[in-house]
């Protein structure tokens, strides 16, 4: 049985990846941090890892695409689309009412003065946050659920998570209110690494390859001739970002996604017409993409 790694438990990685792949054929292990994720599949623990790269409000997740360009060399495997939908919990109502603190029972979370959240998380709800707790202070922990976990340890009602619905049930918490995302439409990318090919046999995904590329110094219009090599052969860009090369100010890598396969003629020609203008190209993985069906999902996020 593969094993797969993932932050979790009950975080939106570890949903998202089982709302895919199931949870018959795969071991999951959860993990608290994103590196420890990573450490994992490289060092064989897992045998895939399940990494959030993008969101539809907040945009790149760049640090995990920097562990990714910088730190580890496994290429990806999959990618699939989920959706977010975001939740504030806190302590149960009767833990609130023995503490004193029930309050409002129209706005249950009128005293909270800590909300404890992964980094990812304050920027998709920052409507609510500024709406309804101003005051309140934003802690950042490892996860989503390690936040909820921190709230039933700490057993404060004035303390909260930003959190999927998953972890209410597993420590114990209330839902203090729903849906606190800013917009319905918000949606994260998860890509998977790992040595080996996987797919799925149940749905059907759309051919994606992502590349990293290093202009050639000496090479006036690079750019324009790398896009130009896709563009001719009328391939589609799906994404293209810049990101330091840490080697000096001023350099960059462009991480590029593209429609289709390498077991097309068309994209390894492209990648050797750029390689021959000098640039270094760096293939991070040609898999499937895979979205879901909203009428299938019920987000326990």
């Amino acid at each position: 049985m593969k094993r797969i790694a993932t932050l979790g438990p009950a975080t939106f990685s570890e949903e998202s990846v089982q709302y895919y792949f199931g949870t018959e054929q795969y071991e999951y292990l959860p993990f608290k941090g994103i590196d420890e994720v990573f450490g994992a599949t490289v060092n064989g623990t897992a045998d895939y890892g399940v990494i959030p790269i993008e969101n539809t409000l907040e945009g790149s997740v760049r640090n995990h695409l920097d562990t990714i360009v910088h730190e580890v060399d496994l290429p990806i495997q999959a990618e699939w689309l989920y959706p977010i939908r975001m939740n504030l919990l806190g302590l149960t109502a009767s833990s609130a009412e023995e503490s004193g603190a029930g309050g409002d029972p129209d706005r249950p979370y009128a005293g909270i003065r800590k909300v404890l959240t992964h980094h990812a998380a304050p920027a998709q709800c920052s409507v609510f946050l500024k709406t309804h707790l101003p005051h309140a202070q934003v802690d950042i922990v490892s996860s989503t659920a390690e936040g909820a976990r921190l709230v039933r340890e700490y057993g404060d009602p004035s303390i909260a998570a930003i959190s999927p619905l998953a972890p209410a049930k597993l420590y114990g918490l209330n839902v203090l209110a729903p849906d606190i995302q800013d917009h319905d439409a918000n949606v994260t990318r998860f890509i998977m690494i790992g040595r080996e090919p996987i797919a799925l046999t149940n749905r059907e995904g759309l051919p994606k390859t992502t590349i990293l590329v290093q202009l050639a110094e000496d090479f006036p219009g690079a750019l324009h001739q790398v896009l130009a090599a896709f563009a001719w052969r009328r391939i589609n860009l799906t994404r293209i970002e810049s990101r330091p090369t840490r080697k000096k100010l001023g350099s960059y890598y462009f991480y590029i996604e593209v429609e289709g396969s390498l077991d097309s003629v068309l994209i390894p020609a492209a990648l050797e017409e750029i390689r021959a203008i000098g640039c270094q190209v760096r293939l991070l993985g040609s898999y499937s993409s895979y979205t879901f069906e909203a009428s299938t999902v019920r987000s326990k996020a």
